[in-house]
């Protein structure tokens, strides 16, 4: 026992010597001159990166990475140069690995990075209003064969304060008439929805599950786990992937078989992340998200999350009638054959038919 307690207590100072070394390393021969970084860059910036050589010790080379992807290998201390152009916003973390005498060592910093881009402000014109179910918690809206269809969430839903039911609904958008509705169980609070490949995909708020239907007949074909714990608000698809928000700024890239991220992007303007992005509609390869609680309709470019336009709809909750149960703007479908866009929010009297204006 003692000579296996005298062994453990060498092979704990062993490592414990060893991690004393690697962090001296790190932080005192090698390390990223942070003095010289800004915290935020915008896409239009070029990146620079320096390396202290406290000891002035010959390297063999240097190894960078942003986001753990390999970029560049140098030979020397010339400075690191990235163009930061065409990258994903968010926060970047940059690691350095320097090799010298047969060891190396690591370091690492972090930089968030903003759009260039000033978001247009865009006009708009209403060209009908229709009724809409006051009962419904709007929380996803699609055209699919030119048949709206709607889900909602079981908030409060009837004019009177009690709680609503959670459905699917192919609806009559000039009546607002329901043509098919299933109705989900109480301890189920449904959020945004798609259509792909005549399958109608739902998510749900805290259930942690999506549900894929039959477009037809409202069938349920599937019930998926999401990747990772985390609420649904909105989606939407490009004809080949899903897109799903979380109450975040991340907006995930999913695979529809699986509901597995395969990629995803960060929602961003030139001045800061833009947070609770919500239901969302894809049109012409970009993609339209209400923000919660915002009366406006952000547009993505979802290759690298930046906010290029602004639509403010705030004058269109002055046009319905107030009631106890209403809610705010959510609800973006785009019929192909008018051009046109529905809008409309939760619980709201009405919906209205609006073509975007540069």
């Amino acid at each position: 026992m003692k000579n296996y307690n005298l062994l453990s207590i060498i092979i704990l100072t062993v490592v414990m010597t060893s991690c004393w070394n690697t962090k001296k390393n790190s932080e005192n021969i090698f390390s990223i001159d942070n003095s010289k970084l800004k915290q935020q860059y915008s896409d239009l910036d070029q990146l620079s990166i320096s390396i202290k050589n406290s000891e002035n010790k010959k390297i063999d080379s240097i190894s960078y990475s942003i986001n753990n992807i390999f970029i560049e290998t140098k030979k020397d201390f010339t400075p690191f140069t990235f163009d930061l152009k065409n990258q994903k916003l968010g926060y970047k973390t940059i690691k350095s690995v320097v090799y010298y005498d047969g060891n190396k060592s690591e370091d690492s910093t972090r930089i968030e990075l903003l759009s260039g881009l000033v978001p247009k402000l865009l006009n708009y014109k209403i060209i009908n209003t229709y009724p809409h179910d006051i009962t419904s918690y709007t929380q996803g809206l699609e055209f699919y064969r030119d048949t709206l269809y709607e889900g909602t969430g079981n908030g409060q839903g009837n004019g009177t304060g009690n709680r609503g039911i959670s459905s699917l609904i192919k609806t009559d958008y000039k009546t607002g008439k329901a043509y098919k509705k299933l109705v989900l169980d109480m301890k189920i609070f449904g959020e945004g929805i798609t259509i792909l490949d005549n399958k109608v995909y739902q998510l749900t708020y805290q259930n942690n599950e999506g549900y894929i239907y039959n477009a037809d007949n409202f069938n349920k074909e599937k019930t998926i786990p999401y990747y990772k714990t985390m609420e649904g608000w909105g989606l939407t698809n490009d004809g080949k992937n899903l897109y799903m928000t979380d109450s975040s700024e991340r907006i995930s890239i999913l695979d529809p078989n699986t509901f597995k991220e395969v990629d995803h992007v960060n929602v961003y303007t030139n001045g800061s992340k833009i947070k609770e992005v919500n239901e969302l509609e894809w049109v012409d390869g970009k993609i339209y998200g209400n923000i919660y609680q915002k009366n406006a309709i952000a547009i993505i470019n979802p290759k690298n999350g930046a906010v290029e336009a602004v639509i403010n709809l705030a004058d269109l909750e002055k046009q319905i009638t107030k009631l106890p149960d209403t809610d705010v703007l959510n609800g973006i479908a785009y019929n192909p054959k008018t051009k046109t866009f529905f809008v409309t929010g939760k619980n709201w009297n009405k919906m209205f038919e609006i073509k975007i204006e540069n």
